[in-house]
């Protein structure tokens, strides 16, 4: 039997390598969006979101600290977890970027609580605002899912920094 030694690994503190090396796990890529006050709509892309519990309904997203919409998802009562298709990377990227109104020109119904749930997404998940848990430079969020429908189709995958769609 031979014993061969385990390669050298990088330490976790080096932040790129750390960001690199979790850039090879493939992830479905989703759009958060909720109500401001004034009853504008925000939403953001994230790619943080897993499930948490099948009953009750969790699941679960996160957002960084920094964020300028913190205090909004912190504050709000209910979001909406959007799922991307496939062929949505580039509405991913309208959300990702600083903008104005990123809602512009985007189709959408409102879920029952009147919060935009995007148009032609694989599946939708309206949430109450269940929990929060700061951790490290991230807020986790856990939502506890109402309502949700499904139009299976392809999803939109992240993987290695850029969106795939097969």
């Amino acid at each position: 039997m031979s014993i061969s030694s385990s390669p050298k690994v990088a330490p976790v503190v080096d932040a790129r390598h750390f960001r690199e090396a979790l850039s090879q796990f493939a992830t479905g890529v989703t759009i958060i969006t909720t109500r401001l006050a004034d009853g504008s709509f925000l939403g953001l892309t994230a790619s943080s979101f897993n499930s948490v519990s099948l009953n009750p309904p969790l699941v679960l997203w996160s957002l960084n600290q920094a964020a300028k919409s913190m205090p909004v998802f912190s504050g709000n009562s209910h979001y909406v977890i959007n799922i991307l298709a496939a062929d949505q990377a580039e509405l991913a990227m309208k959300f990702a970027r600083p903008s104005d109104d990123r809602f512009a020109g985007v189709d959408f119904t409102l879920s029952p609580t009147g919060l935009p749930i995007l148009s032609g997404v694989a599946a939708w998940f309206e949430c109450h605002n269940r929990s929060r848990y700061p951790e490290g430079d991230h807020v986790i969020f856990v939502g506890e899912v109402e309502c949700c429908d499904v139009r299976a189709q392809a999803p939109l995958v992240f993987h290695g920094g850029r969106f795939l769609s097969e």
